[in-house]
């Protein structure tokens, strides 16, 4: 083989190893797994904080763009995964037990209970779109050999919604959808590629619908300016879908997205509405999700970032180190400062050399170390270094703080603090300078 490309499979072969967010899992304390309950992941303090970090930009996502959340049981009667087809192709897939002599179920998905929602009464067209949000915990026996890491796992959650619309508001809805999935993962640093699959042979449903329905999903990916490739009947029996791969810094691909149009759930379960005319019609489903399985999205993004997170998703943001035992008390105070603007804060009071405490604060990839003596607590200041060893001075806390926060509320990829910093840093030296000047002058 060419030897560019020989170097080039070699250093991602090595990487990926260092990457394995299995190691990084359990090296930085975020997650482990433990033989009492095979491919149920427990999640750490720190694991957790990264977590629930992912939930809520989706949840601000969602009230962005106009979704609703929802809470539904885990556990179901059998009777309605007879009526969602789940009994008959997915039952092997399905963790199921006796309760009072009749057969339930977890959960492996949510569509069929929102389902049941949205006939709990009768829907009018002014209801449409109906877009449901549910963060509901799913479980999916599969097969112990299977499970790997976080990327494989029996219980799980997913950043899942399904939109109930007319047939006429299909375009706008997955065009709303991709639109939100390009702001995510342009947040994560993640690259994507877009592919419409088309009708099977074992569609069921009118060909009319499928065509009006497949043209529609064409258009919105023309106008997303971005590349997309067609799968000509790679689509699901019971609707057309887009097929969303992304790459991670090491272009590895992986499925973690989708948006899928169903018109067989509304069938199964006899979904309608009601139109002005007083007439009943079926809705369609569109099933959507972005980051698919949170577990999945966690190892792809420890992967992505090798555990070195960005501010805002970082588990460790801040460590504050006191020079001495004399800088312990305002140490404890940097800190207090630090937790109420809302970040992960730590402080280092062992009595090691200071040298010692910046160098595994640097390794544990804590994003800005925040030094303290009796110099910085006499000026109400902190001396601000950043995990790649850029020292960066003496600041004060408000400061500080006010940086921090424009950082991290901006989900920025890189520290910004030299960016903030730079223009202040000007206008103090042409102050000092306008000072200067008018002096000689003087």
């Amino acid at each position: 083989p060419d030897k560019k490309l020989l170097r080039e499979y070699e250093y991602r072969i090595a990487e990926a190893k260092k990457r394995d967010h299995r190691a990084l899992g359990v090296k930085h304390e975020l997650f482990f797994f433990n033989q009492m309950s095979p491919g149920s992941c427990f999640f750490q303090q720190h694991g957790a904080r990264v977590y629930n970090a992912l939930i809520d930009m989706i949840r601000e996502k969602y009230w962005e763009y106009g979704y609703d959340e929802v809470v539904t049981p885990n556990i179901y009667n059998f009777d309605l995964w007879e009526t969602s087809g789940h009994a008959g192709h997915y039952k092997e897939n399905m963790f199921s037990f006796q309760v009072e002599n009749q057969e339930f179920g977890l959960k492996p998905m949510n569509c069929p209970g929102h389902c049941l929602m949205f006939k709990h009464r009768t829907r009018s067209h002014r209801e449409l779109p109906m877009r449901l949000a549910d963060f509901g915990v799913l479980h999916r026996n599969e097969y112990s050999g299977a499970l790997t890491g976080l990327t494989r796992v029996r219980r799980f959650q997913q950043d899942d919604a399904h939109i109930f619309c007319r047939p006429d508001q299909i375009a706008q809805e997955v065009a709303g959808f991709l639109k939100m999935l390009d702001e995510v993962y342009a947040v994560f640093g993640l690259t994507y590629e877009m592919a419409l699959s088309t009708r099977p042979e074992g569609y069921l449903g009118e060909l009319e619908l499928w065509d009006k329905a497949e043209a529609a999903l064409e258009e919105v990916l023309n106008g997303t300016g971005k590349e997309w490739r067609l799968n000509p009947g790679d689509g699901a029996f019971y609707g057309p879908k887009i097929d969303i791969t992304v790459y991670d810094a090491l272009r590895r691909k992986f499925q973690c997205a989708t948006v899928q149009l169903d018109f067989q759930l509304p069938i199964r379960f006899n979904l309608s509405y009601v139109d002005g005319q007083n007439e009943y019609h079926r809705p369609v489903i569109v099933h959507r999700a972005i980051l698919g399985s949170v577990e999945r999205m966690f190892a792809i993004l420890t992967e992505h970032f090798a555990a070195k997170w960005p501010l805002w998703l970082n588990p460790r943001q801040v460590q504050v180190i006191p020079i001495s035992a004399k800088s312990y008390e305002y140490a404890e105070e940097v800190k207090a400062r630090c937790r109420k603007a809302g970040f992960h804060v730590d402080c280092d009071m062992r009595d090691i050399k200071m040298q010692k405490k910046v160098r595994e604060a640097q390794l544990a990839f804590y994003n800005y170390i925040l030094v303290c003596g009796e110099t910085e607590k006499e000026n109400r200041t902190v001396n601000v270094r950043t995990r790649d060893n850029e020292v960066h001075g003496e600041h004060l806390l408000e400061d500080v703080v006010d940086v921090l926060l424009k950082e991290k509320e901006s989900r920025s990829l890189t520290s910004q603090w030299a960016a903030h910093v730079a223009p202040e840093k000007a206008a103090k030296g042409e102050a000092e300078q306008s000072d200067a000047s008018a002096a000689t002058a003087a």
